[in-house]
């Protein structure tokens, strides 16, 4: 098992967090930090420290879900509504060898089991076949140019794009649940018309029932990242409605309803570790909890959070879960 103290591993589950396409998700973290098979030059939680693509066993499935269920029933005794049960780690949460078990355990508390994947391991077979079981999925493409791929998701070295859409293709056309695909867009790297266009056509033959265009909203990896200008974002929309998909923007701030049940140092630390938040958002969260800003300070006194900028906002990060670079904009 590992260690999960001195915030080496983050508290597994977190919020619920307000989420653009989920409502208000229960957000599910099994990875350390920071474990992935990419290291996107975008990434909310920053470079990868652990960059693999062989899967492991990093938490019991059993202890998973009885942290969920403990969170889901002081929720349920408040009122509070959760709409999915949400994989979204610091990482790539298919690097988890238990994911299936741990869905499948998660099956009887009765709310929808939703996991974004970056989609790199979806070439194995097996890897298919467990995230066949969540109720919904979103699969990101940023591009299908090899060059652009290196670029923008820096994947590891193994890692073959032809036989990861291949995966991708396949697991499209089995899965019995509803299958969206997201495609963040960086300024001067896959935002030009030819680059849109193709990856338009491969998203239109998975047939999602949505296909998310976003840009950076929060602080990135790499400083130099930039979202598209608006002209372009509104271009690659058309592209995408061109090619016949369901396309929906996805650039806005999607709120600040972020929610905890339990301490208020250990919620905001889980949550940042992998949801940057707000300045705004962080002050409503301390608000609902009656705790003012001296909570926030402490814990930049203590060295397990940090304040930084990005797109003329300040956010929040817990220190140790990204690598967080000196960014003068």
């Amino acid at each position: 098992m590992p260690d999960r103290t001195a915030g080496r591993y983050p508290v597994t589950v977190y919020g619920p967090v307000p989420s653009r396409r989920l409502g208000r998700s229960l957000g599910i973290n099994t990875l350390p930090s920071k474990v992935c098979s990419y290291s996107c030059v975008y990434c909310q939680a920053g470079r990868t420290t652990r960059l693999r693509v062989r899967r492991d066993m990093f938490i019991r499935p059993e202890e998973l879900v009885e942290e969920v269920a403990e969170r889901v029933g002081k929720l349920r005794s408040r009122g509070e509504i959760v709409d999915y049960l949400s994989f979204v780690s610091n990482g790539e949460p298919t690097l988890d060898g238990n994911l299936g078990r741990t869905i499948e355990l998660l099956k009887p508390l009765g709310i929808r089991i939703a996991v974004i994947t970056n989609a790199s391991l979806l070439w194995q077979a097996p890897v298919r076949e467990e995230l066949a079981q969540a109720d919904w999925v979103s699969v990101k493409v940023d591009t299908v140019r090899e060059e652009q791929w290196h670029r923008v998701n820096r994947p590891h070295h193994v890692l073959r794009l032809p036989e990861l859409l291949e995966g991708v293709r396949s697991f499209a056309d089995n899965f019995p649940g509803c299958l969206e695909t997201e495609t963040l867009l960086v300024r001067g790297v896959n935002d030009c018309p030819d680059d849109l266009e193709r990856t338009a056509r491969y998203i239109a033959r998975l047939n999602p029932v949505r296909a998310s265009l976003s840009a950076p909203v929060r602080p990135p990896a790499e400083p130099w990242v930039e979202p598209p200008t608006h002209d372009v974002l509104n271009r690659a929309y058309q592209i995408y409605r061109e090619c016949g998909l369901p396309v929906e923007m996805l650039v806005a701030y999607e709120g600040s309803t972020f929610f905890s049940v339990g301490d208020a140092r250990k919620d905001l630390l889980a949550i940042t570790a992998v949801h940057p938040m707000r300045e705004d958002a962080v002050r409503e969260f301390l608000s609902r909890k009656n705790c003012d800003w001296r909570m926030v300070r402490e814990l930049i006194d203590e060295g397990r959070l940090v304040e930084t900028e990005y797109g003329g906002n300040r956010f929040y990060v817990t220190k140790g879960t990204q690598e967080i670079q000196k960014r003068s904009r």
